[in-house]
């Protein structure tokens, strides 16, 4: 159970750190990141938070990856909703502030795509099922066997290219962030020496029947003693 535990702190974690990065990415001011262009695309046309839209997006990302054989677990739910009602709290409670010149704007970009690395670096370690976004980069990575770094900047630019047309902000900042995550994410994972493709993810019924199996252990123990 403490094993069990440890890896849904971890989750929350990495969940934590990708939406407080993805914020820093919105409030550098220089252009939005390329999902972020998306989600305010897309929720301009509904009437939607950027957080809210990312839920609805993230459902459907969950569809396409899960067809392609990806699993499906908690962490890809917390992955859906933390992080994006997240996203529209610190925006809402306005506790990070806007840089007021293009170079702290940069500075500001550049850590919040670092923080959202580490953010997924947690929360894919936990094997509890990643976010839909990095499950759909781990698709691409399995199904091409390109670099995780080549994959993500595929992603990027697509969400990127269909968000303007949608009527997204596109700036200076999201060319920085379109042609830069996937290396931040490269650099991260290398550090780390984490390797995205090696993690055997639980689905739902699997951490379902785990927990129902550690707690008939623990009754038996109890039982015996």
């Amino acid at each position: 159970m403490k094993k069990f535990l440890s890896r849904v702190f971890s989750m929350l974690i990495g969940t934590s750190l990708y939406a407080i990065g993805l914020v820093l990415t919105i409030k550098a001011n220089i252009g939005y990141g390329p999902w972020e262009v998306f989600h305010a695309g897309l929720g301009s046309k509904f009437g939607v938070g950027i957080g809210v839209a990312s839920v609805f997006v993230s459902i459907v990302i969950v569809i396409i990856v899960t067809l392609c054989g990806e699993k499906f677990g908690i962490g890809t739910i917390a992955g859906m909703i933390i992080t994006g009602l997240l996203i529209d709290v610190i925006i809402w409670i306005n506790i990070i502030p806007t840089p007021d010149n293009f170079w702290l704007g940069s500075a500001m970009l550049i850590s919040g795509l670092f923080i959202v690395a580490l953010g997924s670096y947690f929360y894919i370690r936990s094997a509890l099922g990643i976010g839909p976004r990095d499950n759909l980069m781990v698709v691409l990575t399995r199904k091409t066997k390109w670099p995780v770094g080549v994959c993500r900047g595929i992603v990027e630019i697509t969400v990127t290219l269909i968000g303007w047309l949608l009527g997204g902000k596109v700036g200076v900042g999201t060319i920085i962030s379109m042609l830069a995550i996937g290396f931040c994410i490269q650099i991260t994972f290398r550090v780390l020496r984490f390797d995205v493709t090696a993690v055997s993810h639980e689905t739902l019924r699997g951490t379902y029947s785990a927990l129902i199996a550690k707690k008939r252990e623990h009754k038996k123990e109890r039982n015996a003693s």
